[in-house]
């Protein structure tokens, strides 16, 4: 779970901050940032593309995670103190509007992120409680959940990496379900492994641009790695820790999502296994292991799963938009707080009801998922490119230094991976479009409002605004 900080906390010398994690916390942190909604919501999306073999998008998407981890390793160790995008950005570009907009980018990924949530959240629940299936109902029930941590978000919540050690613990068990469960079937003669290496396409696409398209939609299931960086304040010797604990987490992720994937496939046929909307893991479950009581608690440990990825991304994109507005480089009105609990009222109300939009006029978990993933890979792409440009600047310790090789390919892969011609639905760019449009307008309405009335300008000055944790999966 994220360790969002108070705006005291960030008011305090970062050097301040305790450092308490090891590599055992670590580890724990970074696996249960990875895991969530996108393999729990988005395994048939994927299957849709390629059919039976699921596993290789979500194997591409690993190996583009890893080289793109590489990039952020350099960084966090050679600048050990909270850091993100917009900071690695701001460092090496020095362009206030670049980074004003990766930092919102950031935000808006958080937002799409948590729509997708909440869309798996009541798709979940309603499998959970035995409810009919039905688009309104789905709806109405997301757009609940999304009010509900609203009102959780306006309260104020402390996060602790403790909590992020249950939470972690409850949605892997929920994987290690759908591998065991696979065991089952294999050994009762229900499971078809033949499947896994059977290519098919609903459309005309060639078996490289399916992939493709898969593969962009399968690298939502593995962000979260980045978010680490902002641990590092309160990691023993991150320089030495950092490295190994983030590719280790990351192979075990991958691990466990290609081994989940394979077992969906040959588990349940692809064509059914593409219906089963944002809850394709309880129709393996259900299927490989009938007689056993899994069925009736996976739609429980998916919400879970799901409503803790919504209400972390939610705090995200609320702070971020504070921590600009604080910088001046957002409308004053976003850094408004409550007198009495003391969180940004305005900030999680603007947040929130772009998440209501986007549940109620999207819909799909395959779209917003597909687009919290277009906007994190263009994110990577100029990370990818900052830490090569960053190069030129030396610091007075060691640290990590990622082959040159990697973060070309990295940045190369990660930028075709945003490109139409990887057959990505043009709606998620329309989505994406519209978000950053909105980003732009708020940047040019401060801009104006600092040089015309208040006669000041509009720079970055306190780069620890801009943080606050990437995305969660």
């Amino acid at each position: 779970m994220a360790d969002l900080r108070s705006t005291e906390q960030m008011a305090e010398h970062r050097d301040e901050l305790k450092r308490v994690m090891g590599p055992g916390l670590l580890l724990l942190f970074i696996i249960g940032d990875i895991l969530g909604t996108g393999i729990y919501a988005l395994t048939g999306t994927v299957a849709k593309e390629v059919g039976g073999m699921v596993w290789l998008p979500f194997l591409l998407a690993f190996a583009v995670a890893v080289m793109t981890a590489f990039a952020y390793l350099e960084l966090v160790t050679k600048y050990p103190h909270a850091g993100g995008a917009a900071v690695y950005t701001n460092k090496a570009f020095k362009i206030g509007f670049l980074t004003f907009m990766v930092a919102f980018t950031v935000m808006a990924s958080g937002i799409t992120s948590a729509s997708t949530a909440s869309r798996a959240f009541a798709e979940n629940f309603m499998k959970g409680f035995g409810v009919e299936s039905n688009a309104g109902l789905v709806t109405v029930i997301a757009l609940g959940f999304i009010a509900l941590v609203t009102a959780v978000n306006l309260w104020g919540v402390g996060e602790s990496v403790k909590a992020n050690i249950v939470l972690t613990i409850i949605e892997l068990s929920g994987l290690l379900i759908v591998i065991m469960v696979g065991f089952i079937a294999m050994a009762n003669g229900r499971a078809d492994f033949s499947r896994t290496m059977m290519f098919e396409t609903p459309t005309d696409k060639s078996m490289f641009l399916a992939i493709s398209a898969a593969t962009s939609v399968a690298f939502f299931a593995m962000v979260g790695f980045e978010d680490s960086v902002n641990m590092a304040e309160e990691t023993k010797d991150p320089s030495r820790i950092f490295p190994r604990i983030m590719l280790s987490g990351l192979l075990i992720t991958g691990v466990i999502y290609v081994l989940v994937s394979l077992t969906a496939v040959a588990i349940v046929p692809v064509g059914e296994l593409t219906k089963s909307g944002a809850t394709p893991l309880l129709t393996v479950v259900q299927m490989g292991a009938p007689g056993l009581p899994f069925g009736a608690i996976f739609p429980f440990i998916s919400m879970f799963a799901v409503a803790n990825t919504a209400l972390i991304n939610m705090l995200m994109a609320s702070r971020l938009l504070y921590g600009m507005a604080k910088q001046q480089i957002l409308p004053p009105v976003f850094g408004k707080v409550l007198k009495g609990r003391r969180t940004p009222w305005f900030a999680i109300v603007f947040t929130a009801a772009l998440a209501a939009i986007l549940i109620t006029f999207v819909g799909q978990v395959s779209q917003l998922g597909g687009t919290t993933a277009l906007l994190l890979l263009a994110v990577f792409t100029l990370t990818n490119v900052a830490v090569l440009v960053l190069r030129k600047d030396k610091v007075d310790h060691d640290h990590f230094v990622t082959p040159t090789w990697i973060p070309v390919v990295a940045g190369l892969c990660t930028f075709y991976l945003v490109g139409p011609w990887t057959g990505r639905p043009l709606e998620q760019f329309s989505i994406a479009l519209v978000l950053l449009a909105i980003g732009a307008v708020l940047g040019v309405v401060t801009y104006l409002i600092n040089r015309t009335i208040k006669n000041r300008p509009t720079q970055i000055s306190h780069e620890e605004y801009l943080s606050s944790d990437g995305t969660r999966n």
